[in-house]
Formats: structure tokens, sequence, C-alpha cells
């Protein structure tokens, strides 16, 4: 997008990846910084722990709205992902992993429109490059060798009966880069793609329309209304793509485990 001039001479920079590299709060170096979306990180584990125990500490059978909404975020967890994706006979040991990791994905790309807070966590690459790396891609491999054995799995994996000797040295090369490498990398990216193009759309119609609003005359000037009232629409959208790839994370998450620990490729 090249910028915006008006007749005064005021230039309009539009947002961009500068934006999303956030000063440290404290601290200076690579290492040794501790930045806001670290931050953003440590606060929502400490409200998805607090809510979770607070709502379960005092069960009730008829429920209150706590308990209500805890549960029917665990029940969605439970039988909408983990149950569909992994199989009724071994989905229960995954719906903590399940669980947390819908929970944990979805309060953070929240943040990405609650006031004061506003930043998507995931909207740093490196959130969901580590769990996909270091949480799932472990977890599912793990799984995989544990059921059908080392060379079962990767049998099972990369050499399936039926496929014809002349393609199986192509198909094997393929399917490895899609299970040890691929796979994890669209899972991290998928987010972080949808995360960071949401939050920087949202950030272009709201600076555009305060530009416009301060910088702008006449006719230039009343079309920052359509600026912000596209701001807001989009915050809208945002919210349900935010909720969206949430789902999807712990979807895809639980689809590879249970295509890890099912008997036919």
């Amino acid at each position: 997008m090249g910028a915006l001039v008006l007749a005064e001479g005021a230039e309009f920079a539009p947002p961009g990846v500068k934006d999303f590299n956030l000063p440290p709060l404290f601290g200076s170096g690579y290492w040794l910084s501790f930045t806001k979306p670290m931050l953003l990180v440590v606060i929502s584990l400490i409200i998805l722990v607090t809510y979770f125990m607070v709502s379960s500490r005092r069960l009730k059978v008829v429920p209150g709205k706590g308990q209500f909404i805890a549960e029917s975020i665990y029940n969605f967890g439970r039988n909408n992902i983990a149950r569909e994706q992994i199989g009724s006979a071994d989905f229960k040991p995954f719906i903590p992993l399940i669980l947390g990791l819908f929970s944990f994905v979805l309060v953070n790309n929240l943040f990405g429109i609650i006031p004061f807070f506003q930043f998507p966590t995931m909207a740093r690459i490196g959130f969901p490059v580590a769990l996909a790396f270091l949480v799932v891609y472990p977890v599912y491999h793990y799984v995989g060798f544990k059921r059908h054995g080392f060379k079962g799995y990767l049998k099972k994996e990369l050499a399936p009966a039926g496929i014809p000797g002349f393609v199986l040295p192509l198909y094997s090369t393929i399917e490895f880069a899609q299970k040890f490498f691929i796979a994890p990398a669209t899972l991290a990216i998928r987010v972080f793609a949808a995360m960071f193009a949401g939050h920087l759309i949202i950030m272009v119609f709201t600076l555009g329309g305060s530009f416009l609003l301060t910088e702008g005359e006449g006719l230039v000037k009343v079309a920052s209304p359509v600026a912000f009232l596209f701001a807001i629409a989009m915050t809208f959208l945002e919210a349900f793509i935010q909720v969206l790839q949430a789902f999807i994370f712990a979807l895809l998450s639980a689809g590879y485990i249970g295509a890890a620990l099912a008997s036919e490729h």
C-alpha cells in the first residue's frame, strides 16, 4: 500500500511488520528482553488456570454461569474435537492437551481486540511455532511410535500397503516431508498469518481514519467515519476468525494424533 498524501503535504505511513516488533518492557538484547507478547502469554496462563480452578472448585448439579461456560468449553473440546478426531477408543488421555491448546490459542487470539491488551500474541510467529513444533509435533509422533513401534510407524506413514514399487520412493519422500516438516509448519503458519493479517487490517483502517480526521480537510475529513466503520466491522470479523483459528489449531492437532494412532494410513 502506497503512502496517502494530502494536499497540505501530510503523508500517511501505513502500518507494517515494524508495528509488530514491540520494544521490550524491560531488559535488553534478544535473549534477555521481556516483551509485551511474552507478558500476554503469562497473563493468558494465569487467566486460564484461575478460571478453570475457580469454576470447577465447587461444582453444582445446576451450574452457575461460570461453571456453565467452563463445562461448555470442556464438552466442546472433549466431544467436538478430541473424540471426533482421535476416536472414542483413544481420545480420553488427550482431552487436557486439546482443551489446553484450544483455550490457550483462543485467549491469546482474543487479546487482539480487547482494550489495553490490543495485540494478538499468535501474530508473533515464535509462539505458534513453539506450540506446533515443541508440543503438537512431539506428541503425535510419540504416540505413533508407541502404538506401532519404530519400524511399524514409519512403514505405516511412509510405505503403506498397496503403493506400487515404482511410485514408492517419490511417495515416501513426499510423505516424510509432509509428516515431519510441512504439517507442523503449516499448523503454525495458519494461525500466525490469520492473526497477523487481521490485526494489520484493523490497524490500517483505524490509523487511516484518524489520519483523515486530523489531517484532512473538506470531503477528505468526511471520509474518516467510513474508515472507522470499516475498522469496527473488521473487528467483529476478526473476533470470529480468532475463535475459528483456535478451533482449527486444536482440530488439526487432534487430527494428527488420531492419524498417528490409527491402524490404517
